[in-house]
């Protein structure tokens, strides 16, 4: 049993050890740069474009299912018309 053990261990590290990596720059100095730079706006908006599109349309999707969530609100707190 310890035998067994000893070789599957040997072998999942060999197998990480010798996976392919894909090599990513380091961006972090610049990350850094960007976010703690003083330009006026909030730290959720610095990354620019894509980051104002997910705010606006999660801020939107927020109205809209509030609006939503009043009017069946609404509708249910009316009294049933007979018939």
């Amino acid at each position: 049993v310890c035998l067994l053990f000893q070789t599957l261990q040997q072998i999942s590290q060999r197998t990480i050890s010798t996976a392919s990596r894909r090599q990513f720059p380091n961006r972090v100095s610049e990350n850094q740069k960007l976010f703690q730079e003083d330009n006026g706006l909030p730290v959720h908006l610095k990354g620019g474009a894509k980051d104002s599109l997910l705010y606006r349309s999660t801020a939107g999707l927020a109205v809209v299912g509030t609006m939503y969530s009043l009017y069946f609100l609404l509708v249910s707190s009316m009294p049933k018309k007979p018939n």
